[in-house]
């Protein structure tokens, strides 16, 4: 009998098909076992087995290129090579788990080319002290100990040094001018302390925004030049302004440039003996100019206007106005030195009220610095100026011909009129008004002729 366990079940037929199954089990697992490899090469491309690493490598040696699949089946990828650093920081080793970090050596600190030094406190008398520290009290104001870098010199050197020799500078100079050291000392000195005090906020301005300190130190230095060596300016009759008190300063306009105007108030504030500040009152067109106009303000200059005027001269300030206006400093050189009308007498009526003397001006030299000999007054109309001056070097000469020829002046104030005897009541009569206007414009007028018929030449 034969034993069933060993005979065949299915014959040459389901062998064959048992082949079949067999091989396409096996292509199918293979196919699987490829794309999953694939599948995991994109995915996965930097994986690095851990085994591939040398514990012995310090990073500087370098990788394959590409990545490779070992038999395993574990992607192999380079490690970016690290760049080596030319010279590595100096750092103490730290400890893992002990709390210590890396910390970085301490730099050496640089040494400077600069140094910083102290100024010596001046004395108390505002004089140099005796290593020859320039002193900076001046008017009652202490400057007191200064610190400060010097920035061009080289360490070890002082600030006392670069001071003495300043001053030694200035006193070489001062000589060759014909001025003491002791002048441009106490010069430097004063201009020190005008500094600190802006610094510092120590300074006043009254309601019209006259500021005194900016007059003294700034404003007025700035015309001393042209007052003393330009025009050589003589004043006569400084006596008949009062020390004390309002008073009204009346004077004739001319020069196409109002320089007239300023060298008055410089002529007033260096002669008088009480240094008086001359307020002027000016036309509304100068404060509308950007720059001129705030130095108008500054300066002590307020609005040609009654108000004005009135609250000036019944504070006890000395007022100047220029009656004129611009038609006497725009006036032709063939009508030169004569007036022309006073307005309507405004500047009287705000004297009566006030009870304030009337002072008389006459200035000769001013007609000559810009000759004016014609009128551009089509360029005048489209820019708003009351006239465009065509002169000998205007605008012949571009720039250069706004340098004013160096004519020689004379300024003298007339005997003041009373007007305190007429009382305040006298502004109301415009016939009155009228005739004491009349009167000062014939004083200056007759004055203005006199002064040429002693006058010996244009520039002399």
């Amino acid at each position: 009998m034969v034993d069933p366990k060993i005979l065949p079940t299915g014959g040459s037929a389901a062998k064959k098909r048992s082949s079949r199954r067999s091989g396409a089990d096996a292509l199918a697992a293979g196919a699987a076992r490829a794309s999953g490899e694939r599948a995991k090469r994109r995915r996965t491309p930097m994986l690095v087995d851990p085994s591939d690493v040398d514990p012995t490598d310090d990073g500087t040696r370098s990788r394959p290129a590409l990545s490779s699949v070992d038999s395993s089946g574990a992607v192999r990828a380079h490690r970016p090579r690290p760049v080596p650093t030319s010279r590595p920081l100096q750092t103490a080793k730290a400890t893992r788990g002990s709390g210590t970090y890396p910390q970085q050596e301490p730099r050496r600190p640089k040494r400077s080319a600069f140094a910083t030094v102290a100024v010596t406190p001046p004395s108390a008398d505002g004089s140099p002290s005796a290593d020859g520290s320039l002193s900076a009290r001046v008017a009652g104001v202490s400057a007191g100990p200064v610190t400060a870098p010097l920035s061009h010199t080289k360490a070890g050197s002082g600030l006392d040094e670069l001071l003495r020799m300043a001053i030694a500078t200035m006193r070489s100079a001062a000589e060759v001018a014909g001025l003491s050291g002791d002048d441009v000392e106490r010069r430097v000195a004063a201009t020190l302390a005008f500094v600190r005090r802006r610094l510092t906020g120590d300074f006043t301005v009254d309601e019209y925004g006259f500021d005194e300190d900016f007059t003294e130190h700034i404003y007025l230095p700035l015309l001393r030049p042209l007052y003393k060596s330009w025009f050589r300016v003589e004043v006569r009759g400084i006596e008949n302004i009062p020390s004390t008190g309002g008073a009204l300063v009346v004077a004739n306009h001319s020069g196409t440039v109002a320089f007239d105007a300023l060298m008055t108030q410089l002529a007033v504030h260096d002669e008088h003996p009480a240094r008086r500040h001359l307020r002027m009152l000016a036309a509304d067109l100068v404060f509308q100019a950007p720059f001129i106009g705030e130095m108008a303000r500054k300066s002590g200059t307020t609005l040609a206007a009654n108000p004005d005027a009135e609250r000036l001269l019944a504070s006890g300030e000395l007022a100047g106005v220029w009656p004129e206006g611009f038609k006497g400093v725009g006036k032709p050189f063939s009508e030169r030195y004569k007036l022309q009308r006073f307005g309507r007498g405004g500047f009287v009526s705000a004297a009566l009220r006030t009870g304030a003397p009337i002072v008389p001006c006459s200035i000769v030299g001013a007609e000559e610095i810009y000759p004016i000999l014609g009128n551009l007054k089509t360029l005048a109309r489209l820019t708003g100026a009351p006239y465009v001056p065509v002169t000998p070097t205007f605008p012949l000469l571009g720039p250069l011909g706004l340098i004013p020829l160096p004519s020689k002046w004379i300024i003298e104030f007339g005997a003041p009129v009373d007007t305190a005897v007429l009382g305040p009541q006298a502004a109301d009569d415009p016939m009155l008004v009228f005739d004491l206007t009349d009167q000062v414009r014939e004083t200056i007028q007759q004055t203005l002729y006199a002064l040429l018929m002693q006058r010996r030449s244009v520039f002399f």
